[in-house]
């Protein structure tokens, strides 16, 4: 007979990590399974790509540092950067499994949880699947980037998957979208002595916003002042493209209003993910908007009792809670509901709420509310 674990956590990132680690301070140890490694979506990050938000070590003061996943950590401190590349902040997830001695297991792909008799089955692609009470799913994003909906995506190329900006072919690139990672990719090609010309009918560079979900971090505004004092960054809004063919050793990139760009290198995809929940997406339910639909109480799908989900995929309300400083917000609050399903005593949990890691009443996360 099966083990069955009290609780499996789907993710060894930041989200699973976290997660683990908060269920750990009410005695819950759980089996986080991950395909690759501890933070592996990380360490595949492009050379010169770095965190937005910045690690500053406050904890002494109760200002938990924006990059940690547990209250008494700091990449700040332990990496002393303010803006950890991707391998960086891998080494920093690596060493809060060992400190709070996670139990994680790697070389295992989850395809899909299917409740069974009263208990969830964790599907591999390649063995026998696990068994648990509790399910935490915490697969992330980077790992399925959105690849377009126009003919041609496949000519494309993934910001994420480019491994450094150096070895991009050609003087001209053309980014298509132009949030974080498409601004990211302009300023470090520019850097290089490239042209680039960024495509976003929205034009997010010009969006003001409190809600930093919603706006470019004053990280990237920063950086992308210096790229157009340059001279060689053209930004296209209110434009979109709507197709791109291979064209001799290049490629054609057609925008909606008729204007072709040639470039040597494939075009440069910064359109989003579509995230591993696609992989489930019959476990939760979604509104309108495509946003997964969860109990507020618990972050439980309300399809499946047992399955939560922790991770940049949360959004309450109005509130989006994509940052590792937001979601980790929801940490306590899935590690109590799961010790009340297991009827274990959960107020140790309530220490971690004075340092923004059990937020419970999302009566602040409306309309009217910076959350």
């Amino acid at each position: 007979m099966p083990t069955t674990h009290d609780v499996i956590i789907i993710g060894a990132g930041p989200a699973g990590l976290g997660a683990a680690s908060a269920l750990r301070r009410i005695g819950v140890s759980p089996v986080i399974l991950d395909r690759h490694g501890i933070g592996a979506s990380f360490e595949s990050w492009p050379e010169h790509m770095r965190l937005i938000t910045p690690s500053f070590t406050g904890n002494q003061f109760g200002l938990v540092d924006l990059n940690a996943i547990t209250p008494d950590t700091s990449p700040a401190l332990s990496l002393l950067e303010e803006h950890p590349t991707g391998e960086q902040y891998a080494a920093y997830l690596r060493m809060v499994a060992e400190l709070d001695e996670l139990d994680v297991r790697t070389g295992i792909d989850v395809v899909d949880v299917i409740p069974r008799d009263h208990r969830l089955e964790v599907v591999v692609a390649d063995g026998d699947p696990w068994l648990a009470a509790n399910v935490i799913w915490a697969a992330g994003e980077a790992q399925y980037p959105h690849r377009g909906s126009f003919p041609g995506t496949e000519h494309a190329a993934p910001t994420i998957e480019v491994e450094r900006w150096s070895d991009h072919p050609g003087e001209y690139a053309v980014v298509i979208g132009g949030y974080e990672s498409g601004i990211d990719a302009a300023v470090h090609l520019i850097a290089d002595d490239r042209r680039v010309a960024v495509i976003d009918p929205g034009a997010p560079w010009d969006v003001l916003d409190a809600d930093p979900s919603l706006t470019l971090s004053p990280y990237t505004h920063g950086r992308l002042r210096k790229a157009m004092a340059s001279d060689r960054l053209e930004l296209l809004p209110d434009r979109r493209v709507v197709q791109v063919d291979p064209d001799g050793d290049g490629y054609l990139v057609t925008l909606d209003d008729g204007e072709q760009l040639t470039t040597e290198g494939p075009p440069l995809l910064a359109t989003g993910f579509e995230g591993s929940l696609t992989l489930v997406r019959d476990r939760f339910r979604f509104d309108e908007h495509g946003r997964v639909e969860l109990d507020e109480a618990s972050d439980g799908s309300t399809v499946v009792p047992g399955l939560f989900l922790a991770g940049p995929a949360l959004a309450h309300r109005e509130a989006i809670f994509c940052f590792i400083y937001k979601f980790r917000q929801r940490f306590g609050v899935l590690a109590r509901a799961i010790g009340e399903r297991l009827d274990i005593d959960t107020s140790p949990l309530e220490g971690l709420r004075e340092h923004g890691f059990l937020l419970d009443d999302l009566s602040c996360c409306d309309d009217a509310c910076v959350c």
